[in-house]
């Protein structure tokens, strides 16, 4: 049901006198209340959640896309390899889709660790 019907459904019941002013006017509120949070939460621009996806530096056997893929959805990258393999004996989809994703998604940034001083 969308806020509009909920809306008419309220003012329909305040006509009829199953709803007192107070009534309606606090179940209006708790209506419209997480719709108004939501909208002033939102982002109005910002980074889709597809710009998260890199390829890995520290799982990968080819291009790293397998383990950018289980990192940024939370499933173990040996099932992304099986199903890209899967997709390869079926008519070579997987090998076009990895390769175009090697070659479109971004590598992850490398983490650089300072040396450990050796105060002898």
């Amino acid at each position: 049901m969308t806020l509009a019907q909920e809306l008419e459904n309220l003012e329909q019941m305040h006509n009829r006198g199953a709803l007192s002013e107070a009534e309606f006017v606090q179940a209006k509120a708790r209506l419209l209340q997480p719709t108004a949070a939501a909208a002033a939460a939102a982002p109005r621009v910002g980074p889709s959640a597809l710009n998260g996806l890199r390829r890995s530096h520290s799982d990968q056997w080819l291009g790293g896309v397998c383990g950018g893929l289980s990192a940024f959805t939370g499933v173990d990258s040996w099932l992304w390899r099986l199903l890209f393999a899967l997709m390869v004996i079926c008519a070579g989809t997987g090998l076009l889709l990895y390769v175009l994703m090697w070659i479109l998604v971004p590598l992850e940034p490398e983490t650089y660790r300072t040396p450990l001083s050796n105060n002898s």
